[in-house]
């Protein structure tokens, strides 16, 4: 079994930057880097749909990831409570005078 190869991110920009503006195409960039275009199309898609998040590195969630997953903790938190709560005796529940 081999491993994946993990490129640098510098490594993709460049590669990226080969089509962007020095007019490569896609393939023939992909082809003298020694690369897969797949991969390399893959990239300048991520580039260019948000620039500050592209290229990330394994495991690094991005804001919008990161904050969906606080509020699906915050919601199954609040559904246990709810069940908790709704399994609770009426008479817990009603203070007594």
């Amino acid at each position: 079994m081999t491993t994946r190869k993990k490129y640098t991110r510098e490594f993709k920009q460049d590669a990226v930057r080969l089509v962007t503006e020095q007019g490569y195409n896609q393939s023939e960039a992909a082809r003298n880097l020694g690369i897969n275009r797949g991969m390399l199309g893959r990239w300048v898609k991520e580039l260019e749909e948000d620039e500050s998040e592209a290229f990330r590195g394994n495991g690094k969630q991005t804001s919008e990831q990161a904050l969906l997953r606080q509020l699906r903790e915050e919601n199954r938190r609040l559904k246990m409570e709810r069940d908790i709560l709704k399994n609770l005796p009426r008479a817990a529940s009603v203070p007594h005078l």
